[in-house]
């Protein structure tokens, strides 16, 4: 007998299960909320200088950014244009980024470690971080 009422048991929660699951009213599908753990940094755009973009364009080409960054999509790295997006186009925020390109580090974006390029020179890291700020959609 025990088997049986066991088997009763399941049968009834199972069951149960599956009427309850039926009267759910079924909703649009609904895409996963993303959230967005970098922060956009407040601050005005400062006017950038058309050579120092196109010199900085350069220099981005002929180094080895593109190993990790990429302009419009994140790949190793976040993408140039999310960089973009994240720091306002100001003296101030050219030299911090040229200061991490120099430098390299990790955190800004998550787990991705930017390694150091310290044969840079500050003049050209500024250069090549006003390039990546001429990148705010909208440009």
């Amino acid at each position: 007998m025990q088997p049986i009422k066991l088997l009763a048991c399941l049968i009834f929660v199972y069951a149960f299960g599956l009427g309850l699951l039926s009267c759910v009213d079924p909703s649009p599908e609904q895409e996963p909320v993303k959230k967005d753990y970098i922060k956009k940094i407040e601050g005005v755009d400062e006017p950038l200088s058309p050579e120092a973009i196109q010199k900085g364009e350069v220099l981005i080409a002929y180094s080895d950014c593109y190993t990790c960054h990429q302009k419009d999509k994140r790949s190793k790295g976040p993408a140039f244009e999310s960089i973009a997006a994240r720091y306002p186009a100001s003296k101030g925020y050219i030299s911090l980024l040229a200061l991490k390109i120099i430098q390299g580090g990790s955190g800004a974006w998550g787990h991705p470690v930017m390694t150091p390029h310290p044969t840079l020179t500050e003049d050209d890291a500024k250069l090549m971080a006003t390039y990546i700020l001429s990148l705010k959609t909208g440009n």
